[in-house]
C-alpha cells in the first residue's frame, strides 16, 4: 500500500469535531513543523541510535531553544512550559562517543544471576575469604555513588541531549548491578559483609556534594570509577577462582564505558569553556585529599594485599610490594586520564607520588614506571 503524499492529506476532507462535540486538531496529519520521509538503514548489529541520527533528528544544539521534554527534532509548540532544566548547555553533559557507549551498553547487559557460576565456587582458607569479603563490602558500598549521582543530575538535563540521559540511565543499572553482584559474592561462600569505615563515606559525600555536574563527573569518572576500574583491571591476580575473575571481567567493561564517557565529556567541556578547567581542578584539589585517605585505609589495602600475596603468610614478602605497585598503577592511570581529558595534575595533585617511585618529569599519558627498580612485578601495564 502506498504512502499518502503530504498534498493528499492537507486536501482531505476531515471532520472539525469528535462526536462529543470537542474540536480536533489535525496538523500532525497534514504536516507538522518537523522533518518527514526519514528512513535510516539498519546496519550488521540491527537499528542503532547512531543510524536514527541523521538529517535534523541527529542534530544537537549547543543551546537548544526550548527546556522541555519534547524529543528533539519534534515540531514544539512555542508555549511549551519550561521544566527548569539547569544543564541547558551541550558542553554541560554532553561527549561524542555517548551514543556509541549506549548502545554497547544496552548490547553488553549482563546478570548476576544467572551469568556467573555461582555453583563453581570453593571452600577457601579462612584468611582469603575474610579478604575478598572485605573488599566486596568495600565495593558493595561505594559502586551505588555512581548510581547515586547521575540520579541527582539526570533531571536537570536537559531533555534536548537525550542519549547522555539514557547512557547515564545504563549507567545507574550497571552500578546497581555492581553493588548487587559485590553483595551476593561476600555471602554466597559462608562469609559475609565485614568493616565500613569512615573514610568511604567521606569520599562519597564529597562526589555527591560537587558544585556542579562537570565537577561531579570528575570526581566521580576520573577519580572514583578509574580508581574501581584499575581495581576491575587486576582480577586475575586478585580472584582466587574464576567466580571472581568473571566478576571482575564483566564488571570491568562497564566501569570501562562510564570513564570513557567521563573522560570525553571533560576533555570536551574544557575545550568548550575554558574557566570550566579552574573549577575542576578545584574539585579534584579537595577529591584527591580525600581519595588519598580511602585508599590508604588499612582495611582496603591488607585486604588487597592478602588477596595478591595468596595468603596472610606471604604478604609481608608478595602481598605488600604488589599492593604498593598496584597503588603506582591506579595513581598513573589517574594522571593519564586527566591528561587525556585536557588537564594537567602532574604539577598540582597532592597525590603521594614521590612515595611510591613515580618520577613527575618522566610522566606520559600513557603513565610511567617508577624510576626505582621494581622487578617483575606481575602487575597487567
Amino acid at each position: 500500500m502506498a504512502i499518502t503524499s503530504n498534498e493528499d492529506l492537507r486536501n482531505l476532507e476531515l471532520p472539525s469535531e469528535t462526536p462529543m462535540g470537542q474540536p480536533l486538531d489535525w496538523a500532525w496529519l497534514r504536516g507538522a513543523r518537523s522533518e518527514w520521509g526519514m528512513k535510516p538503514v539498519p546496519g550488521p548489529r540491527g537499528l542503532t541510535m547512531m543510524d536514527i541520527a541523521t538529517g535534523s533528528y541527529g542534530e544537537v544544539e549547543e543551546e537548544p531553544q526550548f527546556r522541555s521534554m519534547a524529543p528533539r527534532g519534534s515540531d514544539i509548540d512555542e508555549n511549551t512550559p519550561d521544566m527548569g532544566y539547569i544543564l541547558n548547555h551541550k558542553s554541560q553533559v554532553w561527549a561524542d562517543n555517548v551514543i556509541e557507549l549506549y548502545e554497547e551498553a544496552v548490547a553488553r547487559q549482563w546478570s548476576s544471576t544467572r551469568d556467573i557460576p555461582w555453583g563453581d565456587l570453593r571452600e577457601l582458607p579462612s584468611d582469603i575469604e575474610h579478604a575478598m569479603c572485605q573488599l566486596c563490602t568495600v565495593l558493595t558500598e561505594i559502586e551505588m555513588i555512581a548510581t547515586d549521582l547521575p540520579a541527582k543530575w539526570m533531571w536537570r538535563m536537559n531533555h534536548h541531549f537525550l542519549e547522555a540521559k539514557m547512557f547515564l540511565s545504563t549507567q545507574i543499572m550497571d552500578e546497581a548491578r555492581h553493588s548487587d553482584v559485590f553483595r551476593k559474592r561476600a555471602l554466597a561462600n559462608g562469609g559475609g559483609l565485614l568493616v565500613s569505615r569512615a573514610g568511604s563515606e567521606s569520599l562519597l559525600r564529597t562526589i555527591l556534594e560537587a558544585k556542579t555536574y562537570t565537577q561531579a563527573s570528575a570526581l566521580l569518572h576520573l577519580l572514583g570509577e578509574g580508581f574501581i576500574l584499575d581495581i576491575f583491571r587486576q582480577g586475575e591476580l586478585i580472584a582466587p577462582t574464576p567466580v571472581e575473575k568473571k566478576i571482575f571481567r564483566l564488571s570491568m567493561q562497564d566501569e570501562a564505558r562510564h570513564v570513557a564517557y567521563g573522560t570525553m565529556h571533560i576533555r570536551q567541556a574544557i575545550a568548550s569553556d575554558p574557566d570550566v578547567e579552574a573549577e575542576i581542578h578545584e574539585a579534584l584539589d579537595h577529591g584527591e585529599k580525600v581519595f588519598a585517605e580511602f585508599g590508604t585505609q588499612p582495611d582496603l589495602s591488607s585486604a588487597l594485599a592478602v588477596l595478591l600475596a595468596g595468603g596472610v603468610e606471604h604478604i609481608e614478602e608478595r602481598g605488600f610490594p604488589m599492593q604498593s605497585m598496584m597503588a603506582t598503577k591506579i595513581f598513573t592511570s589517574y594522571l593519564a586520564r586527566c591528561e587525556r581529558a585536557g588537564l594537567n595534575r602532574i604539577d598540582r595533585t597532592s597525590l603521594p607520588l614521590d612515595l611510591l617511585g613515580i618520577d613527575r618529569d618522566q610522566f606520559t599519558r600513557e603513565g610511567v614506571r617508577p624510576t626505582k627498580e621494581r622487578g617483575d612485578d606481575g602487575l597487567r601495564q
